[in-house]
């Protein structure tokens, strides 16, 4: 049995020195629908391979001028020919020879004299392997582009720039795990030198979780209530989600702040203390009693907290999520809140921008090579 179907025949190239090998391998393997090829030396092993591109090499190891180990090394170091399974032929018996050649990539070992049989059953086994690996690639690949296209559609969705408020200055850093995420942010006018300010979390890393930060994003756009008053907006985020979601948490906080008064009103839905950072006292959380997480529980008659703090010349701001302070390093360490606050002590004389991007970096410094598991989110407002 082979896996060539109709014109699409699966290409072996058969390397040997010894003319009778070639023949005996050709006459073994022609009948069984392959296009077969042939080279007597390495060097015309290694050429064929680059313009062919073969999906099996059956490769002799003793040979002269270039054995058979130095090929098998030529095309693991090509990007063409790196994946090309390869089987080396070889009437060597020493299983260092054999540690060797597996060392090098080679993916199995027929020895010399050839079992006919055992040499179709190995090329039918390995080349059904090869073209299940292409397989699973191919839509791995599909899949990595489709991800791809709901993380664009997802970003689309996001401030593209923040905006411009008088005495108020914003940056942000938002980055996704992997693809869409779960994390959202936005700054909203509000009419009267207010604006709303809102950070989010919705639970998860799943395809959900990235349709749930969508329709978060618009629910908050599509407020036309009171937004100046932070507990009617979670109250009135929280209703619609519950009617979409009842096993998905989203934790927010929604700030008001009031250019004029330079006062800043906030309530919290589970999510994290917001960060002040006031040149006289140094870093403080703003604590607020808060609610649960929204998207699991009706808050029908209950009252949300709103705390209410009158801001300062030098004051800053910072909203984040969880993907912070839980990234971890390579020892199971985490990031924590008394490293982030320390940043924020230390970046405060920079502006926004470079203040959060010294956070972030000292972030990726602490967890080294372990990729992040959660979103990240920092927002940072200055008071001028």
């Amino acid at each position: 049995m082979t896996l060539s179907q109709g014109d699409n025949l699966q290409t072996i190239l058969l390397v040997d020195d010894n003319p009778l090998n070639l023949d005996l391998l050709k006459e073994t393997l022609d009948g069984a629908g392959y296009r077969l090829l042939e080279a007597i030396n390495g060097p015309t092993a290694l050429e064929l391979a680059r313009n062919e591109v073969p999906d099996l090499i059956l490769l002799d190891i003793m040979m002269p001028d270039m054995n058979g180990f130095e090929v098998c090394r030529r095309l693991r170091a090509e990007p063409l020919s790196s994946d090309i399974p390869v089987i080396f032929l070889s009437g060597l018996g020493d299983m260092k020879d054999k540690v060797r050649g597996f060392e090098l990539g080679a993916v199995d070992y027929i020895a010399k004299p050839f079992d006919l049989e055992e040499v179709i059953a190995r090329v039918n086994t390995h080349l059904t392997i090869n073209q299940l690996k292409k397989k699973v690639q191919k839509q791995r690949d599909e899949l990595e582009r489709e991800l791809q296209q709901v993380a664009d559609a997802q970003r689309s969705l996001l401030l593209k720039d923040l905006p411009d408020i008088s005495g108020f200055r914003l940056a942000v850093i938002y980055e996704t795990s992997r693809y869409a995420g779960g994390d959202l942010f936005d700054v909203l006018p509000l009419g009267d030198d207010c604006w709303g300010i809102l950070v989010a979390d919705v639970e998860g890393h799943s395809s959900r979780a990235a349709v749930l930060m969508a329709m978060s994003c618009a629910l908050m756009r599509s407020f036309s209530g009171e937004a100046t008053d932070p507990a009617e907006v979670l109250h009135y985020l929280n209703s619609q989600l519950c009617k979409v979601s009842s096993s998905r948490m989203v934790t927010a906080v929604y700030a008001v702040y009031d250019a004029e008064n330079m006062t800043l009103k906030l309530s919290r839905a589970g999510h994290l203390h917001p960060l002040l950072y006031r040149p006289a006292t140094g870093v403080s959380e703003i604590i607020s009693e808060g609610i649960f997480p929204m998207g699991m529980k009706s808050y029908a008659g209950e009252k949300i907290p709103v705390e209410e703090i009158k801001l300062q010349s030098g004051d800053h701001l910072l909203f984040y999520t969880d993907g912070i302070i839980e990234r971890r390093n390579a020892e199971d360490q985490m990031y924590g809140l008394d490293r982030l606050k320390e940043q924020l002590s230390r970046a405060a004389l920079e502006p926004p921008r470079r203040s959060l991007c010294n956070i972030r970096d000292d972030v990726e410094t602490f967890a080294g090579d372990r990729p992040a598991d959660d979103d990240q989110t920092l927002l940072l407002a200055i008071v001028d």
